[in-house]
C-alpha cells in the first residue's frame, strides 16, 4: 500500500516493551517500506534505537503525562511538530495523549486515527469523558474483536469509523527455525535441569498478569507429586518481565516462592531482550492473566514459535488460543485448573507438543500475523489520505 511520501506521526506514551510500543515499531517499518516518512512522538524508552534503525524519527514530548496542564501544552507541541514536519496524518495509541493529539489534529486540519490497545473501563462520567478522546478520531482501530465489542458497548460509534485490526506476531522474527543454538546458550543461567518441563511466563510483573497464580500452581503440582511419588516434579517456571506499577509485586512474588518452598522451581529474570530465544527455550508458555487481555500478544508470539500456550479463558486470548487444539484455556484465577493444564502438557510426548505447536503456528499465520496488521493499518491511512 504505497503512501507516496506521506508523513505519518504516531503518538505513544513510552517506547518500552508493551503491545502499543511494539505496534508502533512495526508500523514505522511498514510506513517506511511503503515510501512514507515515519515520526514518533513519545516520552522515550528502550525501543528508540530500533525506531531509528528502521528509518523512523523520534521526537521527545512528555505525552505520557496525565496532568491536565501538560496535556493542554502537549497539544501545542504536537501542533507545532505537525506543521514543522509537514505531517499528513496522526495516529495515537493511548488515552493519555489522545486529547493532545485530537486537539492538535483538529487545529492543523489533519486526519486522526486512534488504536485501542486495551478495553478501557469507565467507573463514572469523568473517566468515561477522559476515555472518549479515543472514539473522537476519524478512524478507530480495535486490536481484537473483544476490544471492538467493549468499545461499542461503551460508546455510540458510527460503524463506518470502527475497524477491527488484530495485533500480530512478526512471523519472520518469531520463527523457531531462525533461532540459532548460540542464542539459547545465553539462557543457561535460567537454570533448568535436564529433563525438566520448561515453562515461560513473559509479562510485566504486575498483579493481574497472573504470576502469583502460576506460583500457586507450581506449589500445587509439587504437593501432588510428593503425595503420589514422594519426589518433587522436574519443572522450571521462568517469569520474564520488568516490574510495573506501585508496590513491590516482584518482592511479594519472591517471598511467596520462598514461603511455598518452590524457589528451585521458579525464577524471576527481569526483562529479556531476545524473546524469540526465550520462547524457543520453553516447552510451553503461560499467560494466566486475571483480567482480560485486549489481544494477547504473548499467545500470538508463542504460537508463532510453535509452542503450546496455556492462557486464561477471557478477553482476546479466546481468539488467539484454540482450547485443546493450539493450547489450553483455563478459568482465570483457577489455580487447580492451571496446574491441571500444566500437567497435561507434561504428560504429552515430545511429538504431541510439537503437533500442538505446529497447529498454533498455522493459526497465527492465518489470522494474526504482523504483516496482516501492517497492511490493514496502511489501508486505513490510505482511506483517510485519499
Amino acid at each position: 500500500m504505497p503512501l507516496l511520501q506521506k508523513t505519518i506521526l504516531q503518538v505513544v506514551p513510552e517506547l518500552n516493551s508493551g503491545g502499543a510500543e511494539r505496534s508502533t515499531l512495526e508500523m514505522v517499518e511498514a510506513i517506511v517500506g511503503a515510501g512514507g516518512r515515519a515520526l514518533v512522538a513519545t516520552s522515550g524508552g528502550r525501543l528508540e534505537a530500533e525506531i531509528a534503525a528502521v528509518g523512523g524519527a523520534v521526537f521527545r514530548i512528555p505525552v505520557h503525562s496525565k496532568n491536565p496542564a501538560t496535556i493542554w501544552a502537549n497539544a501545542g507541541r504536537l501542533a507545532r511538530l505537525i506543521e514543522d514536519a509537514q505531517v499528513d496524518l496522526v495516529h495515537v495509541r493511548s488515552r493519555a495523549p489522545a486529547w493532545s493529539a485530537l486537539w492538535a489534529a483538529r487545529r492543523t486540519g489533519k486526519p486522526l486515527v486512534s488504536t485501542y490497545h486495551g478495553a478501557y473501563s469507565a467507573r463514572g462520567p469523568a473517566k468515561r469523558l477522559y476515555n472518549s478522546a479515543m472514539v473522537r478520531a476519524d478512524r478507530v482501530i480495535a486490536n481484537s474483536a473483544y476490544t471492538a465489542k467493549a468499545v461499542r458497548a461503551e460508546y455510540s460509534l458510527d460503524p463506518g469509523r470502527l475497524r477491527v485490526i488484530p495485533r500480530g506476531a512478526d512471523l519472520d522474527v518469531f520463527d523457531p527455525v531462525k533461532v540459532e543454538p548460540g542464542r539459547l546458550a545465553g539462557l543457561d543461567a535460567w537454570g533448568a535441569r535436564d529433563g525438566a518441563l520448561r515453562l515461560l511466563l513473559p509479562a510485566r510483573l504486575t498483579f493481574w498478569k497472573g504470576q502469583d497464580i502460576a506460583v500457586r500452581a507450581a506449589d500445587l503440582i509439587k504437593k501432588r507429586r510428593l503425595a503420589a511419588t514422594g519426589e518433587a516434579p522436574l519443572l522450571r517456571l521462568i517469569f520474564a518481565g520488568d516490574a510495573q506499577g506501585a508496590g513491590d509485586f516482584a518482592g511479594r512474588l519472591r517471598r511467596e516462592t520462598r514461603d511455598r518452598g518452590v524457589e528451585d522451581m521458579v525464577g524471576l529474570v527481569g526483562h529479556c531482550a531476545d524473546m524469540p530465544a526465550a520462547y524457543a527455550w520453553a516447552d510451553a508458555v503461560l499467560s494466566p492473566a486475571t483480567l482480560p487481555e485486549a489481544f494477547g500478544r504473548v499467545a500470538a508470539e508463542a504460537g508463532a514459535m510453535r509452542k503450546p500456550v496455556i492462557a486464561s479463558d477471557l478477553g482476546g486470548q479466546r481468539e488467539t488460543v484454540i482450547d485443546g487444539v493450539t493450547g489450553f484455556l483455563t478459568p482465570p484465577g483457577d489455580v487447580a485448573a492451571l496446574a491441571d493444564a500444566i500437567e497435561a502438557v507434561e504428560r504429552m510426548s515430545v511429538a504431541g507438543r510439537a503437533a500442538m505447536g505446529a497447529r498454533a503456528r498455522r493459526h497465527i499465520e492465518a489470522n494474526f500475523s504482523a504483516n496482516r496488521m501492517r497492511e490493514a493499518t496502511l489501508a486505513v491511512y490510505a482511506e483517510l489520505l485519499g
